[in-house]
């Protein structure tokens, strides 16, 4: 059976409901950025917030024409938008503004009943723990602290870092030449039949998918090897853990 469990982390072991446009968000943003000395109407920081993104993205697929799908620190975007108004800070003051903007904009976040079984489990069998999530390192930190989960993995790549994100197999890739992993000793665990289980597929791994109801929809061919519809981590142990 596996030695290496790869999870996903939103959707996976976290369940979360973020909502980055509404008007209330923008509304405190914007007034978080006036205390600053950098003022900016709400529709108005809206606007720049997304026109910055996608002037990051630019340059991220400039530095790596090979990548099939990118990612950006979201923390250079929240800089940008003080500098465009004259104002230095330092790191930790953009960090803040991060977090803030992540706390403002989540309705929910809660662990999935039986992760903490599922991974306790697997530690107590001597098996080894990665994450591999689609996300932003100054939001997941927290999130993975908050819960406790930090204490379980083995190792972590967050996309963030890597510039890359699921399905790509430069992704997979990062993750398995850091921590020297074997294809055939592992297992990807997510709930995206395509960044997690076609990435994990076209990569030459297996896969578990399990369906929650963040999930997107499925269109095609699942191509995972063991699979869970109806959003019970407590499944996985029978299948995959042995």
């Amino acid at each position: 059976m596996y030695q290496n469990y790869i999870f996903d982390l939103y959707g996976t072991l976290i369940d979360i409901h973020t909502d980055e446009w509404s008007a209330q968000l923008w509304k405190k943003l914007q007034i978080l950025y006036a205390y600053q000395g950098a003022p900016y109407t709400w529709q108005e920081i809206k606007r720049e917030y997304g026109r910055l993104v996608e002037k990051e993205k630019a340059a991220v697929r400039r530095r790596h024409p090979a990548f099939e799908v990118i990612d950006i620190k979201i923390e250079k975007v929240f800089r940008a938008l003080f500098t465009q108004k004259g104002v230095k800070v330092s790191k930790s003051r953009v960090d803040f503004i991060a977090e803030a903007f992540r706390c403002y904009s989540t309705k929910y976040i809660r662990l999935y009943d039986g992760v903490l079984d599922l991974l306790d489990t697997l530690k107590a069998k001597g098996k080894r723990i990665y994450l591999l999530s689609n996300a932003q390192r100054v939001f997941t930190e927290n999130e993975l602290h908050m819960f406790g989960l930090d204490a379980y993995f083995d190792g972590v790549c967050i996309s963030s870092d890597e510039e890359t994100s699921k399905p790509d197999a430069h992704y997979y890739q990062a993750l398995f030449d850091r921590y020297g992993l074997k294809k055939s000793e592992s297992i990807m665990i997510g709930n995206d039949y395509l960044s997690d289980i076609g990435g994990a597929a076209d990569f030459g791994i297996d896969s578990l998918y399990i369906h929650q109801s963040i999930s997107p929809e499925i269109q095609g061919e699942l191509r995972s090897q063991y699979t869970i519809m109806d959003g019970d981590v407590w499944k996985i142990k029978s299948l995959i853990v042995k």
